[in-house]
């Protein structure tokens, strides 16, 4: 990577950090709009599918291509101390000294959707970096992560052997919004009775609205060819993508999740704020007082939101 790249990365790092601590008034103040130049590629499922080794094989296929990637992937927060283990880089340790390669680690935190707070404006700001794909790689906790499909273009659910009764239990969740399925760790015992059980569910199910029939791929990252064979179906939907002319469809999904976000967080702010005596009305009352607080208050800065944090507390004692 020359002297001028790096800066640019540097100047982008420093962006992203700013981009995921911001509060809901500065992402306001702050935001541009996606411009849908950048492809999307989402990938979720269950913890220990590989998704992560998967994603670096992938990514290292793709640089067969035109254009830089940018890797994101999120780490699940602990709800009681606010940590997160950012572990991805290490499981992309080799990939991560590509120098047409960025890899980012985000934290949750207050999300619950298998994404993390701001990640509509990080994308954006990745994707208005100049790279050509992007690859966002979800918590990993299960049915609850669909949200992911409003932010990307192709969303791959990845299973492994043994995952039978996860499959069961998806049915009515992202197993039903995956455009890609992916039976990784196709090496091991079980993959082959698992692809025919993937088959089996969505024999039952009705190609989308608009006619796409989810592929099944079988892949393991020491297998290119398997490898290859993702990244074929992955160009074969974003081609069918392009195909329906539905970008403006897709931008305002974006847009309208991007919103609602925005929205959870503001009410999770306001309830931080409010006294503590308020929080003991009655559940009618302490809505009400919460709705108003969102008709009345502007959004504050993550300064302004912390200092009232202090007062509440000293207060308190």
């Amino acid at each position: 990577m020359n002297a001028a790249a790096g800066r640019q990365r540097r100047v982008m790092a420093r962006a992203l950090s700013r981009a995921a601590n911001a509060s809901v008034a500065e992402v306001l103040a702050s935001a541009k709009g996606s411009a849908g130049i950048c492809r999307r590629i989402g990938v979720t499922g269950p913890p220990g599918a590989g998704k992560s080794s998967l994603i670096a094989a992938l990514a290292r296929h793709r640089l067969s291509r035109d254009g830089d990637i940018a890797i994101l992937a999120v780490d699940p927060t602990s709800p009681f101390s606010g940590g997160a283990i950012l572990g991805d880089r290490i499981r992309m340790e080799e990939l991560a000294q590509n120098p047409r390669v960025y890899i980012r680690s985000l934290a949750s935190r207050s999300s619950h959707d298998g994404l993390a707070d701001n990640l509509p404006d990080i994308l954006e700001i990745v994707e208005n970096a100049g790279f050509a794909e992007v690859i966002l790689e979800t918590v990993g906790v299960g049915q609850v992560e669909y949200a992911v499909r409003n932010l990307v273009d192709t969303t791959l659910l990845v299973l492994m052997p043994g995952a039978g009764d996860q499959i069961q239990a998806m049915k009515s969740g992202i197993l039903e919004t995956a455009d890609i399925f992916v039976v990784n760790k196709a090496d091991q015992p079980g993959a082959r009775q698992l692809a025919a059980e993937l088959a089996s569910v969505l024999k039952l199910k009705a190609p989308d609205d608009q006619g796409w029939q989810p592929p099944i791929v079988s892949t393991s990252v020491q297998d290119r060819t398997s490898v290859a064979a993702l990244g074929d179906a992955i160009d074969r939907h974003q081609a069918w993508l392009a195909g329906l002319r539905d970008a403006d469809a897709r931008l305002e999904r974006r847009r309208a999740q991007h919103v609602g976000s925005l929205v959870a967080r503001r009410v999770t702010e306001v309830l931080d704020e409010m006294p503590a005596e308020l929080l003991h009305l009655p559940l009618a009352s302490l809505y009400e007082a919460v709705v108003q607080r969102l008709l009345d208050a502007k959004p504050s800065s993550g300064i302004e939101r912390d200092h009232r944090r202090r007062s509440v507390r000293s207060k308190a004692r």
